[in-house]
């Protein structure tokens, strides 16, 4: 009996180790351990390219309001001024318009080919507009264009009706997808942007949202490079003046209204990288176009962005306790980028922290700690490391071998 506990308690205690990590792109250097109720942070690869460093000049100075410089992959700001000072939007609101009905036709509440009936609300609707006339029936795919390229007040209201019933439900849904995105200084008030005290956002909001248009409905955001739309035999020109003259620029929206200034969206997309630029209460419309121009040029020359970490794959294992697989795999659920000074990769560290002791059950998704990435000394950005697969309960075997092992 005694070599037969012997056995039993090694086997046991061996098991209180985690296997080698499943990947080397980004293997912790030394293995986790449980220790009680103690976060476990160890150091993480990243690759090193061959670059040497260079100067980075200071963010241009620009006069508008505030600007925000993103790099869309990562969602790191490179440049900012007044990023989360509230301002009035102007017609950018319709970028948020445009998103509610992809949302509807990727949710298949409507579809593209839907004929929406003009009423006499958006018919009368002023502004800009995309000319539609009484009681005429629409396509959906026509409306769209004419939001996103005519930046037509009257196709607003006519699919805000036609979407939500009314203005009024169709804003509040506006307003969840803002709270949903994280737009925590963005409040809407009608569809069009239209001046209104109550109705504001930020920069840095508008790149927020400029950055989900284009990953969640790409088959839509090809529509904002769309130089011209043709409606009711009037050809309407894009404002956006960086489509005509840079080709690397795909979007986004401009706006004006006298409480805004000029306002202008941007992205564009170089070398494999996607950045997005906003200026907010700009002086001209020459001016919102040349400040947007100089940001994307200043993010693309003096910055790079790499992937680091794949969607769904393993980067080290955990220990679980009491679960029905003793060895869970972690990761991250979206790729993972980090923005950096041209020539400053090699500098960049990362340390993966995992909650200790983890215990069943476990859902795939559920977060079990993060991946912190710091440039000389600074942190960049903090990522969640998540389960990759289900841990139930285990057995009461498990159970109890873990219950014991915890003894030690």
């Amino acid at each position: 009996m005694t070599n037969k506990y012997h056995k039993l308690t090694l086997a046991l205690l061996t098991s209180l180790f985690v296997a080698a990590p499943l990947s080397s792109l980004a293997a912790p250097t030394t293995n986790v351990a449980p220790a009680p109720m103690a976060a476990t942070t160890t150091p993480v690869a990243v690759p090193t390219p061959n670059a040497q460093p260079l100067l980075t000049p200071t963010t241009p100075n620009l006069d508008a309001t505030g600007f925000v410089l993103m790099d869309a992959f990562s969602g790191q700001i490179v440049a900012a001024k007044n990023p989360d000072q509230r301002v009035a939007p102007a017609s950018l609101t319709k970028m948020m318009t445009s998103y509610i009905i992809s949302d509807a036709i990727q949710r298949g509440r409507i579809h593209m080919t839907d004929l929406v009936p003009i009423s006499k609300e958006a018919w009368q609707t002023g502004g800009s507009k995309m000319f539609v006339k009484l009681n005429d029936r629409i396509p959906v795919q026509d409306l769209m264009q004419g939001i996103i390229v005519d930046s037509g007040n009257d196709a607003c209201v006519a699919m805000a009706e036609f979407v939500a019933g009314s203005q009024d439900s169709f804003v509040n849904l506006m307003n969840q997808q803002a709270v949903r995105l994280g737009m925590t200084g963005t409040h809407f008030m009608d569809v069009n942007g239209l001046p209104d005290a109550n109705h504001y956002t930020t920069p840095h909001d508008m790149a927020i949202l400029a950055r989900a248009l284009i990953f969640n409905f790409p088959q839509d955001y090809q529509w904002y490079s769309q130089k011209w739309f043709s409606y009711n035999g009037i050809k309407q020109p894009n404002r956006n003046r960086l489509l005509w003259r840079d080709p690397s620029v795909d979007g986004v929206k401009t706006g004006h209204t006298d409480d805004a200034g000029y306002c202008l969206v941007a992205s564009a997309v170089r070398n494999n990288m996607r950045l997005i630029s906003v200026v907010m209460g700009a002086p001209t419309d020459a001016a919102r176009a040349d400040d947007s121009e100089k940001l994307l040029t200043y993010g693309f020359r003096f910055f790079e962005s790499h992937k680091l970490y794949g969607a769904g794959t393993a980067l080290t294992q955990v220990r679980v306790w009491k679960g029905d697989t003793k060895i869970l795999p972690v990761g991250v659920e979206t790729d993972v980028y980090a923005t950096l000074p041209t020539g400053q990769y090699s500098n960049l560290k990362a340390n993966l922290t995992l909650a200790n002791p983890i215990h069943a059950p476990i859902r795939r998704g559920e977060q079990l700690g993060n991946i912190s990435l710091t440039l000389n000394g600074s942190v960049v950005s903090s990522i969640p490391l998540v389960a990759l697969q289900d841990d139930p309960t285990g057995g009461m075997w498990r159970r109890m071998s873990d219950a014991l092992l915890a003894r030690f």
